[in-house]
């Protein structure tokens, strides 16, 4: 479990350098203005479908459905029903997607009111339409990457998306040297979009588990229908973290530069976010949902303490981490140009709001796949509408006294909420088990923690505001390294975690 977990979270975090690299190429090519905003809005659209249908979301309502069709009915059935799931999968999506062609002006108002009477709108509109190719591509894309999951081979699924990144970051380089007219490039960029995605496909699809998706067919009967009325909610559910940004954006609008601080903020959010709780969902659905149809309640009880103590043990540091150190990682990322010291308060102060919420956005990662191995995914949905509620109703009442800090803490309310409503409907329902091993490493994973956090608070104010930036970079990375040595030592030491016998189980595991 630990292997797949390092797997998947080594590819998620090669994915989101690759993203930050490519973004401040995407900066360097259009600069700022009209044709970069034009982009950057329609951008915006494939980046909530590919969090919407990826990172483990499809995976709630797929794996445990094709694993019970094959415990079942056999592999053949089994194959069977992965070629309907994809054949409407994909049917689906390229009518959605030809749809979305027709109603794009409409939609770019929608999310970029900004731009109405001006060009922008029009260029945005362009862009928009040369992506949508993606969207038919990633739903099958998706699918075949479920189905490697569910036979637990996660190596290739969690560097696919590495495709998508190289493909957009070589296509910019080329542009760079041709040095075309800005619209082009937005043009040209905006069609490999589509051509990562098919990439991804072409790479996929020649895997195994293409094979497992034979006949390929639609069907919209009672099974398929069944079938999507448990993965849409699952996959609403997974972009938990999503919608309450959106949320706390939508709120921001009115405060100036608030949209920026919560944006700049909530990228550094995610990389732990997504190497963790992104791994968390891939690996875990899969794992319980085998334990869960063995009818062992033993190996449900290894599954989930195993899943939360990896949770807390990853997450916890991260929030320390990220809080205590909020305002020099700011200032060596951001503070260039025309982000100034004030945005860099700002942003830091933010993200240390944010970083609260992290423990309980992996936490919602650790907990829900115990709905989805036994077919709930409306729970899950439930708890984050409870969460996006709460997020609203707070980021209303603290973002017009504390501006920005206020919708980050309310976005931080948000996801405890949701945690809290899964594990207490689980508890109710069907009980977390917890064994005697995971009751005692636990606390200590906490001592460990708080011990590190300690170190970084004592260390947090060595560099003066007029420090140079390689001697921000130096120091900030000893504080990071001496941190990580610290929470590792005592780990072993207060026996929470034994690194021999972990090296040696990944080994026997190879």
């Amino acid at each position: 479990m630990i292997r797949s977990f390092l797997t998947v979270s080594t590819g998620t975090l090669a994915s989101r350098v690759l993203g930050f690299a490519r973004d401040s190429l995407i900066a360097a090519l259009l600069g700022t203005g009209a044709v970069a905003d034009a982009f950057l809005a329609a951008f915006q659209l494939v980046n909530v479908v590919r969090r919407l249908l990826s990172e483990g979301a499809l995976n709630a309502a797929l794996i445990p459905a094709w694993l019970r069709v094959r415990d079942r009915d056999g592999a053949e059935a089994a194959s069977a029903f992965a070629g309907r799931v994809l054949g409407t999968v994909s049917a689906t999506l390229i009518v959605i997607s030809s749809g979305i062609a027709v109603l794009m002006p409409l939609i770019i108002m929608i999310i970029a009111p900004g731009f109405v009477g001006s060009s922008t709108l029009d260029l945005a509109v362009q862009n928009a339409r040369l992506m949508l190719p993606y969207l038919a591509f990633a739903g099958p894309v998706t699918v075949l990457m479920g189905l490697l999951n569910a036979q637990g081979r996660f190596a290739l699924t969690a560097f696919s998306p590495l495709l998508f990144n190289i493909a957009l970051i070589a296509a910019i380089g080329a542009l760079l040297l041709w040095r075309t007219d800005a619209a082009l490039a937005a043009w040209t960029l905006a069609a490999t979009v589509g051509v990562a995605g098919l990439l991804q496909l072409v790479m996929l699809g020649s895997q195994r588990s293409a094979r497992l998706a034979t006949p390929l067919r639609a069907s919209f009967d009672k099974e398929m229908r069944g079938f999507f009325a448990k993965a849409i909610p699952g996959m609403i559910a997974s972009s938990g973290p999503q919608w309450l940004m959106v949320a706390g954006a939508i709120i921001a609008s009115a405060t100036p530069s608030a949209v920026s601080w919560l944006y700049f903020a909530n990228r550094l959010i995610e990389l732990p976010l997504g190497i963790v709780g992104v791994a968390m969902g891939t690996v875990l659905v899969p794992e319980l949902t085998r334990a869960v149809g063995s009818g062992d309640p033993e190996a449900v009880a290894h599954a989930e303490s195993r899943a939360l103590e990896l949770a807390i043990g990853l997450a916890l540091p991260a929030t320390l981490g990220l809080a205590v150190l909020a305002e020099p990682i700011v200032r060596l990322l951001f503070e260039h140009g025309a982000f100034g010291a004030e945005d860099s308060a700002a942003t830091a102060h933010a993200l240390m709001w944010l970083a609260l919420g992290l423990p309980a956005h992996v936490l919602i990662k650790a907990l829900s796949p115990a709905f989805y191995a036994r077919s709930d995914t409306m729970t899950p949905l439930l708890a984050t509408a409870r969460g996006f509620v709460v997020a609203v109703v707070l980021a209303v009442l603290l973002g017009h006294v504390f501006g920005a800090s206020g919708i980050a803490a309310s976005i931080a309310a948000g996801a405890w909420s949701s945690a809290a409503s899964l594990l207490r409907k689980g508890t109710s329902e069907f009980g977390f088990s917890i064994d005697a091993t995971a009751r005692a490493r636990l606390p200590r994973i906490v001592l460990a923690a708080a011990a590190m956090g300690a170190l970084l608070w004592l260390t947090a104010g060595l560099v003066p505001a007029e420090a140079h930036g390689f001697i921000r970079f130096i120091v900030l990375s000893l504080q990071i390294t001496a941190g990580i040595a610290v929470y590792g030592m005592l780990l072993q030491v207060l026996g929470a975690a034994s690194w021999r016998e972990a090296v040696a189980a990944l080994k026997r595991s190879a």
